[in-house]
């Protein structure tokens, strides 16, 4: 992700192949996201792993780069509170990917499956648990136009749009 908050998601298995998709997160995640690198000293030195014997949650791993400086660190779990907040707010980033790519898949593919997808994106919005919903709104008003889809999908994703245009 660069200092205006594009970047690209490529969220698989391993031994899938790659699949990035573009995104563009606000200004407000964007400075947040730069300010906890920022306070990790942008992954200069990799002391964020906790040596505790903790169950194996996945690695993770930060980079930053800027011109020819590049910083990568990966850890399994960390004590380090910025560490934790950054790892919750990309997940959370990640949550929203998850979703649109669930959704342009019931628009082509699964159009009974539309309302259970849009169930799970209410339920995570109630639950505050997507960093930039914003970023499902074109995806959410092909629903709301498109008659092909039940109106039951149109109407949840309606309600969706409300609320995060509330926010």
């Amino acid at each position: 992700m660069n200092a205006e908050g594009t970047g690209t998601y490529d969220g698989r298995r391993l031994s899938d192949p790659p699949n990035p998709r573009h995104f563009k997160l606000s200004e407000r995640t964007t400075q947040k996201v730069f300010s906890l690198a920022a306070s990790l000293n942008n992954f200069r030195t990799c002391t964020l792993e906790s040596h505790k014997r903790v169950a194996n949650l996945g690695l993770k791993s930060f980079e930053y780069e800027n011109g020819t400086q590049v910083n990568r660190c990966q850890f399994n779990y960390s004590t380090n509170r910025a560490a934790q907040e950054l790892t919750d707010l990309l997940e959370s980033v990640g949550v929203v990917e998850r979703h649109i790519i669930a959704l342009d898949y019931a628009m082509k593919y699964d159009h009974l499956g539309l309302p259970r997808e849009l169930t799970l994106i209410q339920i995570d919005l109630d639950n505050k648990a997507l960093v930039d919903p914003q970023m499902m709104v074109k995806a959410l008003q092909e629903i709301t136009r498109n008659p092909r889809f039940l109106h039951l999908a149109q109407a949840r994703a309606e309600n969706i749009l409300q609320e995060i245009q509330r926010q």
